[in-house]
């Protein structure tokens, strides 16, 4: 375990991105659960790749979740609902995933929902350079359909309990505190724990960032080989 400050953690993960020695873009997953805060920390993490000078594309796992009429087929606060129904992984992977993998051409598409219309979305088409970064957040990312697409694996954990009171003080304008607590503790806390049953994703990862105290964070490399992991993806999968 390493402790220090927000800056030397950015530093730390940087560093690690830095390392992974690919012939394409390198895919960054930042795993965890909701409210644990892995969009700041992936938000910031560009940030510093960026002033090193590396092309960069940031994507989130919420821009490829199917309508609403689709995703809720087990009912709204259904967890098994949260974790099998929710997200169109087939669509993350043709689109964006591979396009940026070792047999793709670089042209890649950042997303396919829109959020504020509940509507499909397709955006332009972009290329970039072999040695762009993507900076992908989201939750779930180490189960099955997605393990093997990441070059760098990154956890958010944080105590799920914690979790709810940030998502309350962070959704207090458009919902009530006793929705915002339903919707955790009935779906998405116990979508984690379905989610930790069958994939065990701390297993998988190259750092664990453990965000109870985001200012005073506290982070763990499990693989300290990040090339050799990074091209050797499936001695983790299984």
């Amino acid at each position: 375990m390493e402790h220090g400050t927000r800056a030397e953690l950015l530093g730390h993960l940087a560093e690690a991105v830095g390392s992974v020695a690919v012939a394409h873009p390198t895919r960054v997953a930042v795993d965890g659960p909701p409210a644990a805060g892995k969009t700041t920390l992936a938000d910031e993490l560009a940030v510093v790749l960026r002033e090193q000078g590396r092309h960069v594309v940031r994507a989130t796992i919420d821009d490829f979740l199917f309508p609403r009429a689709r995703r809720y087929p087990r009912g709204e606060y259904s967890a098994e609902g949260c974790y099998f129904d929710a997200h169109d992984h087939d669509a993350l992977n043709r689109v964006l995933l591979d396009p940026l993998g070792p047999d793709g051409d670089r042209r890649f598409q950042h997303a396919v929902y829109d959020r504020a219309t509940d509507t499909a979305s397709s955006p332009p088409v972009t290329t970039v350079p072999a040695d762009a970064v993507l900076v992908f957040d989201g939750v779930f990312l180490m189960r099955p359909e997605l393990i093997d697409r990441w070059d760098l694996r990154i956890f958010v954990s944080t105590a799920l309990a914690e979790t709810v009171d940030r998502a309350v003080v962070r959704e207090h304008r458009v919902s009530s505190r006793a929705d915002v607590e339903r919707r955790w503790r009935e779906r998405y806390i116990p979508a984690q724990q379905v989610y930790f049953a069958m994939v065990r994703p701390t297993d998988h990862v190259d750092i664990v960032v453990h965000n109870d105290e985001p200012q005073q964070p506290v982070w763990e490399t499990k693989h300290t080989d990040r090339t050799q992991h990074a091209q050797g993806r499936t001695s983790t999968s299984g």
